[in-house]
Parts: C-alpha cells; sequence; structure tokens
C-alpha cells in the first residue's frame, strides 16, 4: 500500500510541477500578470507574462491557455529567445494532453537556447531538460529521468547559480528516488534542497514542496514523528493563503501523517479538508488520491465494503485508472478486497483482469527475451545448415565434373527454351496486370466523381437547410416574437388601468396564454437555431437539449467525454442535429423511460451512443417507409464520413455513430 500511495503522490507532483510553480498568494500573481499584459510594457516582458498566464491556467481552461500561448508567441515577434520560450511553454501546455507533441516542442526549445550562451537561456534550458525528461518516462523510465537531470539538468542549473531551480531539481530528484525504496539518498537530496531554499528563498514554492516532500519521505519510512516538523513549517508557511490550491498537497500530507500514526479519524477530517480544496479548484487527480486515502483507512478499520464501494468508484472516474499500471494495482486490491469479504467469484474475476493486464504489461519484456533466445536458436541451426550445404555441395561438385559433355550443351538448350518460355510469361503477367490496373483506376476514378457529386449534393442540402432554419429562427424570434410580445405588453398595460383582476378573470387567462405561446414561440426559434451552440459551444448545446426533452415520466442522463471546444461550427451543428434527430425520435416513438446519450471525442473521431429502454422498432424501417428524419440522419453521418449501427428489439434500442471530424 505504501508504494502505491508513493507512486501516486509523485503521480500528482509531477502534474503540478509541469505546469510549473507559482507563488503561495496566487490571486496577487495572477493580478500582477494581468496587469503587465494590460499596460504598455515592452513587449518581451508582455511575451514572458502571457506565458506565465498560460501555464497557470493550462490544467483549468485549455482554450483560454492556448489563447495565451499564441498571445505570448505575438508579442515576441521574431526574436530568437522568445521563440525559445514559447517552445518551452507549449512543451507544457501539452505534458499530459500529448506527449508526443510535448517531447517535440521541448526538443526544439533545446535546440534554441543551446546556441545561445546567456544566463536566461540557461536558466530555461536546465527546464527543458527536465521536462523533456519527464515527457520521456513512461516511454524510457525512471532511469532515463534520472539520468536526464544528473547529466543535463543540475549540471545546468549549478553552473547558472539559480538556487530555487536548483533546490526545486534536488526536490524532485528525491521525490523519484523515494518512489523506488532509496529513502536515505532521497533524504540527502531533499538535505540538499533545504538547505539551499531556507536560505536563498525562505518564502518560495519550491520550499513549500521540499518540506512536505521530506515529510513524505518520513511517513513512507514510518517515521512520521521526524517528518511532523517539516510539515508544520509548510502548514506555518501556507496559512496565510486559505484561498490558494496549494492548501490541497498541505492537507494530503497532512492526512498521510496521520494516517501513519494510525489516528484514523484526524485523517478522515483532514482528507475532507483538502477535498473541499480539490473539489474548488476542479482538482481531479487529487480528489482521487483523498479517495485513496479513505480507501486504505477503511480497509484497515475493516469497513471492507465502504472500501471497496471507494475502489470502485476511483475505477469508474478513470483519472487515476488511465495509466494501466495504476489499474493494475487497484485490480489486485479489489481482488484482495471480495476475497476477504467472501466473495470468490468477484475476486476471481478481479484477479483475471489483474493477471491479462499484468501479462499485457509484460509482453514487451517477453518478447524482447524471447526474440533472444530465437535468435540464438537460429544461429545454431543456421551454422549447421551451412556446414550441411558445405559438405553437399562438395559432393555434387564431384558428380558434376563427371558428366559428359553432351549433358552440358542439352542442359544449355533446355535452360534457353525455359528463360524463353519465363521471359513470354512475365510479358503477359505485365500486360494482364497493366489492364487491370487502368480497369481498376478507371472504377476509380468513376466512384470517386459520384462521392464528390454526392458529398456536394448532400453538403448543398445540409447548408440550405440550416440557412432556412436560421432564417425562419430569426424570422419567428425577431418578426412574429417581437409582435405577439408587443401585443401582451400593450394587453398588460390597459389591463392594469382599466380592468379589474377579480371581475375579469378570463381576460387574465386569456393573456396568460398569449404569455405561453409568445414564450413557446421563441423555444420553437430557439430549436431551429440554438444560441447555447452559438454562444457556448456543442457540450453545452447537447446538455440543454437533454434538458429540453425531459419529460415527468422520462429521464435523460447525458454524459460528455473530452468533447473539444474548438470543433468547426458547422461540424457541431452537424453533430448536433443528430443528436437532436436521435432523441427526438426516442422520445416520439420509443415510449421510453430512461435515454442514455454518451458523446465523446479521440482526436478526429468523435462518437455517439444513444441507449433507451423502450419498444425497439424494425431496423430495416428505413427500407419501407417514407420517414425523412432516417434518410436525413443517414445523410449527416454519411457527410462526416461516419458509420452507424442500430440494435433493437423489444426491450430497447441502441444506436452507436461513429463520426470523423474532418470527414467534410
Amino acid at each position: 500500500m505504501n508504494r502505491l500511495l508513493c507512486l501516486l503522490y509523485i503521480l500528482i507532483h509531477f502534474t503540478v510541477k509541469a505546469q510549473g510553480l507559482f507563488p503561495l498568494d496566487e490571486k496577487r500573481y495572477i493580478d500582477s500578470l494581468q496587469l503587465t499584459v494590460n499596460s504598455n510594457v515592452n513587449n518581451l516582458s508582455k511575451a514572458n507574462a502571457y506565458f506565465l498566464l498560460s501555464s497557470y491556467y493550462k490544467n483549468m481552461d485549455t482554450v483560454l491557455s492556448k489563447e495565451y500561448l499564441e498571445n505570448g508567441k505575438a508579442a515576441g515577434g521574431k526574436d530568437h529567445f522568445i521563440s525559445a520560450v514559447y517552445y518551452y511553454y507549449e512543451g507544457q501546455y501539452y505534458q499530459d494532453q500529448n506527449k508526443e507533441k510535448a517531447t517535440e516542442s521541448f526538443q526544439k526549445a533545446i535546440s534554441i537556447l543551446s546556441q545561445l550562451k546567456n544566463t536566461k537561456a540557461d536558466f530555461y534550458l536546465g527546464l527543458c531538460w527536465y521536462h523533456y525528461g519527464v515527457s520521456q518516462k513512461n516511454k524510457q523510465g525512471y532511469p532515463f529521468l534520472i539520468k536526464t537531470m544528473l547529466e543535463k539538468s543540475i549540471p545546468i542549473a549549478e553552473k547558472n547559480g539559480d538556487s530555487k531551480i536548483l533546490g526545486y531539481l534536488y526536490t524532485q530528484l528525491a521525490l523519484m528516488l523515494t518512489y523506488n525504496a532509496e529513502f536515505e539518498k532521497a533524504g540527502i537530496y531533499n538535505e540538499k534542497a533545504l538547505r539551499i531554499l531556507e536560505k536563498k528563498a525562505p518564502h518560495s514554492t519550491e520550499l513549500f514542496y521540499a518540506y512536505l516532500n521530506t515529510n513524505s519521505n518520513y511517513c513512507y519510512q514510518v517515521k512520521c514523528s521526524i517528518g511532523k516538523q517539516f510539515l508544520d513549517k509548510a502548514g506555518n508557511m501556507i496559512r496565510p493563503y486559505q484561498n490558494s490550491s496549494y492548501n490541497t498537497f498541505y492537507y494530503f500530507n497532512k492526512a498521510l501523517y496521520f494516517i501513519g500514526n494510525q489516528d484514523y479519524i484526524q485523517a478522515l477530517q483532514t482528507i475532507e479538508k483538502g477535498l473541499s480544496y480539490a473539489k474548488k479548484f476542479n482538482q481531479k487527480l487529487q480528489i482521487q488520491m483523498f479517495y485513496f486515502h479513505k480507501y486504505d483507512i477503511f480497509k484497515k478499520l475493516k469497513r471492507y465494503t465502504e472500501a471497496k464501494q471507494l475502489l470502485e468508484e476511483i475505477l469508474e472516474e478513470r483519472t487515476l485508472s488511465r495509466d494501466l499500471n495504476n489499474r493494475k494495482t487497484i485490480y489486485s486490491h479489489l481482488s484482495n478486497l471480495n476475497e476477504i469479504m467472501g466473495n470468490p467469484q468477484e475476486a476471481l474475476a478481479w484477479e483475471k483482469k489483474y493477471s491479462k493486464l499484468n501479462d499485457s504489461l509484460n509482453a514487451e519484456n517477453v518478447k524482447l527475451e524471447i526474440n533472444k533466445l530465437e535468435t540464438k536458436f537460429n544461429t545454431s541451426e543456421k551454422e549447421k545448415k551451412i556446414a550441411f550445404l558445405n559438405s553437399e555441395k562438395n559432393q555434387k561438385q564431384m558428380e558434376v565434373n563427371q558428366k559428359n559433355s553432351y549433358l552440358w550443351v542439352l542442359s544449355l538448350i533446355l535452360l534457353l527454351f525455359l528463360s524463353l518460355l519465363i521471359f513470354l510469361f512475365i510479358i503477359y503477367r505485365k500486360n494482364k496486370k497493366l489492364s487491370e490496373q487502368k480497369e481498376i483506376n478507371l472504377q476509380q476514378k468513376i466512384e470517386d466523381i459520384k462521392q464528390k457529386e454526392e458529398l456536394s449534393l448532400t453538403k448543398a442540402i445540409l447548408d440550405g437547410e440550416e440557412r432556412e432554419r436560421e432564417r425562419i429562427a430569426r424570422d419567428l424570434h425577431d418578426g412574429l416574437g417581437g409582435m405577439l410580445a408587443g401585443v401582451k405588453i400593450n394587453f398588460s398595460t390597459w389591463s392594469s388601468s382599466n380592468l379589474d383582476y377579480e371581475k375579469d378573470k378570463d381576460f387574465y387567462k386569456i393573456l396568460k396564454q398569449l404569455d405561453g405561446a409568445v414564450s413557446e414561440l421563441r423555444h420553437v426559434a430557439r430549436n431551429l437555431m440554438p444560441e447555447s451552440l452559438l454562444n457556448f459551444g456543442l457540450e453545452t448545446a447537447l446538455h440543454d437539449l437533454c434538458e429540453f426533452y425531459n419529460r415527468k415520466n422520462l429521464e435523460i442522463d447525458f454524459q460528455a467525454i473530452n468533447i473539444e471546444k474548438d470543433l468547426p461550427l458547422n461540424i457541431q451543428l452537424n453533430i448536433y442535429r443528430i443528436v437532436q434527430e436521435l432523441l427526438a425520435n426516442a422520445v416520439k416513438h420509443a415510449q421510453a423511460s430512461n435515454i442514455l446519450l454518451q458523446c465523446s471525442q479521440s482526436r478526429e473521431n468523435f462518437l455517439i451512443t444513444v441507449e433507451d429502454n423502450g419498444k425497439g422498432f424494425n431496423k430495416d424501417i428505413e427500407k419501407t417507409t417514407k420517414s425523412l428524419g432516417l434518410r436525413n440522419l443517414k445523410n449527416r453521418v454519411n457527410y462526416l464520413k461516419g458509420k452507424m449501427e442500430i440494435t433493437s428489439d423489444h426491450q430497447g434500442t441502441t444506436i452507436n455513430i461513429e463520426l470523423n471530424i474532418n470527414g467534410e
């Protein structure tokens, strides 16, 4: 358990420190950066402020972070140093999203900074090498990262003389040694970091983390009483900043201390405080880490049902379980828990999952060992075969020398004849293949032309539909809606001075009906051209659409996974129309009480799943009916080069659609 908690602790700190450390007084710091970008300072200072804002917001608002990143690049112009700094922060931006892009960006930054011989360049060069090692950690392992730090990052920081960065790197190195159970060595580097930071940067965030790391190192050695002094120092540093997100990490370490002392009541109370900060700042990984602390406590208190529930929630949430090693460990703990609880079947099921994942993780190493053995075996076999062939060759040579000359002549004639046949056969096959290829190319061109024509026709139809929807929506909302609203206002004004509410209830009832008609008209206009899609993006629009279709006896569960906000508007609109048609059909025909809508995105692929518990329908309905709904749905799916799969029976209907957002 300590090993797993140590691994997860490192995962948290890599996530935080990959984005850089900011002052504990975050609000003042961000306000200062905002003031810089809004003032008339030189472009280099403004570019640096933009980059720091991008780094701060990258885990909170990726769109805003990207905007700040590009603004910094624009402010720096063609300055060579700013270009290198841009690549460094671009690598940070992609650190958690795309390791390959992050690696590429750090390599570009290192290439430029290596040519610039000055203090500022060395400052970023040391950080670039460290973050490059972090981006390669999953691929090349901890030894590569440690080697990169010892041979690249730390020597550059020592040469540059930046105490904060050097202390920061020592702390990170100690963290990796702690993970590998090298607690004494980790303690040495933590002490180095503390000596530097307490003297040179006594109020820095780097010192705050050095205190926390030192405490955790002692806690994992079950020496919590020694670590307590460092935990208290970190607490004194963070206490004035009750609104800082760094409180999450303080309470995480404090809970670790109480768990080490087996004070589980205090530990649970501390976890709840930490969770309040983690939820406030939307720190998903930290939330799951606190849940794992609670699992550890519940297991030790033999509250196995609660412990099992927490593990299943952690697995389902997927923030931690996205890493295969974490998932493997969770499987193992679930198997152990079910065995303790007397659930042998569930224990066996989780053990099978653990074994399967463990086998897949070890598959590459096994393949390498097999290849080595196979290479040795093949080499031995080839040597034997070569020796045998050489012996056979010598014997054949002796026999050939004994042949009569006429056999040589006959062999030559036969060889020429065979060569002629082979030559003619090759020419025949070549001409045949050429003819077949020409036919295939011709058919392909015809198919391409047909597809382009169909795509153009579909695009024209869909564009026409959307323009007409927009026109009708505008006419309804701005024209008829405005007129009806004016009539309603005039009636209300007139009635307030000429009628009595008690005596003229029928009039006020009609007035209420008119008000409802105006609201319904505006609702129809918004449905024709949803404003939330234009203003807030696809995910919000789909959520509003589900809210619209919710009924007293119908519940719609909408799940959005990794939907990007920067999808082209026409793509968002087509996806919205597809979902709108699916929900409308389910509500109108299925007679269902529950509908599940799941939308997820993985790079250029967009997946839509709609499940209901209704009465189902005949999958061949589009062939036997003139329904425009299904045809329009199929046209939009084809327009985005997608695939649609329908499964339906008396227990309900499931529709899976896979779209290509670049398919237009």
